[in-house]
């Protein structure tokens, strides 16, 4: 056993020295890496010695406590991989609340749903901004797929909203139909399993993954039915230039048509960064895949199992259709900063600073990274779909609307 975690132990040092010097794990870490690794060798044996990639990026995160969203290792914030908007700022989950009470003002008995909650650090802020507005809900679903990260959100929750730790409701699976309220989910499309696609000879084949000499590596098969009649129906497989490379999402097709049976009355909020289908499919563009470790991004989803985020664009035109056709209103799609600024985000900036410099200037150095064009204000987009609500306009999509570009 030691000479294996030695020679897996130094093929992660060469991985990481490949992407850049990038800090090695812990001893523990690479052990649990090593578990995974095997794990995910086990299930291609058991699929005739290959998976998907949606399948190979499902285990990669979320294999029963093996994968990188159901292990233990710190995910968000700065010790962390990556940086999620409410961790940021108070002042994104603040606006988004301005959003969501203006809906749960018209429905009797609302209630919240929280789609992965990271650390808990939206929904205590989401709560506390409510309750400064006296539209609370009755009660915060938060439904979690990782038990790591139910139990941080217990422990911020308890920490930081003692009293009103008692509206919040974690969820192993969506209840019955006849949700009335908000559903909310920032940054959870993009860690879905994407199938990837590349055109070769005028041709459609996947990328699926295979194992050789204990490692992992890509092959081809062609394409099967189920995503040539997807891009027949996005009329592009003839525009495809040689060797294109892209994903495709059929998991959130899925998910969508859940949250439109379960919603009765409300809103459904989803925030991520992505593109419509004109972007998305654009000949100039291969593919969005993107791995992140230790706030480093590269593009090898092979390596580092585990220990990596792996996430894929979101394309919001086949979402957008998706739930339009199970019934739901597509009330809005707009960039972040627009959003942001149409939830008061400057006015709520200055009453929070008052006459107080120092905190107008950290508030400011968030809202830049919030809402520059450079930073998190256009690649992420925020997309409003509702059911049986009567509202002249939702106020986060009042300016800057681009449901024409969908």
């Amino acid at each position: 056993m030691a000479a294996m975690l030695s020679s897996y132990h130094q093929r992660l040092k060469e991985q990481l020295k490949q992407l850049g010097d990038l800090p090695i794990p812990s001893v523990e870490a690479i052990v649990h890496s090593e578990k995974l690794h095997h794990f995910i060798q086990n299930k291609m044996l058991e699929n005739g010695g290959f998976v998907n990639f949606q399948d190979f990026m499902e285990l990669a995160l979320y294999a029963p406590g093996l994968g990188y969203y159901a292990a233990g290792a710190q995910k968000i914030g700065e010790s962390g991989d990556f940086v999620t908007a409410p961790e940021i700022s108070p002042l994104f989950s603040d606006c988004l609340a301005m959003q969501i009470a203006q809906v749960l003002g018209v429905i009797e008995h609302p209630q919240i749903l929280e789609l992965g909650a990271g650390q808990g650090t939206m929904a205590a802020d989401i709560l506390l901004r409510l309750e400064e507005l006296d539209t609370l809900p009755q009660y915060y679903f938060i439904l979690e797929r990782s038990a790591e990260l139910r139990e941080r959100q217990q422990h911020y929750l308890q920490k930081h909203i003692p009293h009103l730790f008692s509206k919040v409701q974690w969820l192993n699976e969506l209840p019955q139909k006849g949700f009335k309220g908000a559903i909310v989910a920032n940054e959870v499309i993009d860690a879905m399993g994407v199938r990837l696609i590349e055109s070769q000879d005028g041709e459609l084949f996947e990328k699926v993954v295979v194992s050789h000499e204990d490692k992992f590596f890509f092959e081809f098969k062609k394409a099967d039915q189920d995503i040539e009649k997807w891009y027949q129906a996005r009329q592009i497989a003839h525009d495809l230039p040689e060797n294109y490379q892209t994903e495709v999402n059929f998991l959130q097709s899925v998910w969508m048509e859940s949250l439109a049976d379960f919603l009765e009355e409300g809103i459904i909020l989803l925030l991520d960064y992505g593109f419509p289908a004109a972007e998305y499919y654009h000949s100039q563009r291969s593919g969005t895949l993107m791995c992140h470790y230790r706030h480093h991004a590269h593009s090898d989803p092979l390596v580092l199992l585990g220990l990596q985020d792996i996430t894929a664009h979101v394309d919001f035109t086949s979402l957008a259709e998706t739930g339009f056709a199970k019934g739901l209103g597509v009330s809005g799609y707009i960039d972040q900063a627009n959003f942001l600024t149409n939830c008061g985000l400057l006015e709520r900036m200055t009453e929070l600073a008052g006459e107080k410099a120092e905190v107008m200037l950290r508030y400011s150095q968030q809202a830049k990274i919030l809402m520059l064009p450079t930073e998190m204000g256009e690649i992420f987009k925020v997309i409003a779909f509702t059911k049986n609500v009567s509202l002249p306009y939702l106020v986060g999509f009042q300016r800057g609307d681009r449901r024409g570009r969908l």
